[in-house]
């Protein structure tokens, strides 16, 4: 089995690439956070479980969150509908969907 291959990845040590996907959705994670302004005022905050699957494509689908209120979970789930097309995870060589988890915790400072 060979993990999905997030852009810019696969120019890193076989080894690596697992850290290197990780970085990447961090990265993405941060780079496209924005804290909803209803929630600011609100007080709200907390953890949101993100559930995607890297398609056979590449393409992410089936995002699935949970979380303490809807609007965190909408912005949760936009996050990471922005991730870029991967290459796709293989097995014995062909296309496999694979699934991942990542919590977003919304903090206000």
């Amino acid at each position: 089995f060979t993990g999905p291959l997030f852009p810019g990845c696969e120019i890193v040590a076989k080894s690596d690439r697992r850290k290197c996907f990780q970085e990447k959705i961090m990265k993405h994670i941060d780079q496209n956070f924005s804290y909803p302004e209803f929630a600011q005022k609100n007080g709200t905050q907390g953890r949101v479980f993100v559930q995607f699957m890297i398609g056979k494509d590449g393409n992410i689908n089936g995002i699935r969150t949970r979380g303490p209120h809807s609007i965190l979970e909408r912005e949760a789930d936009r996050i990471i509908s922005l991730l870029p097309k991967m290459k796709p995870g293989t097995q014995k060589g062909r296309p496999v969907r694979v699934p991942f988890s990542n919590p977003i915790t919304f903090r206000l400072q």
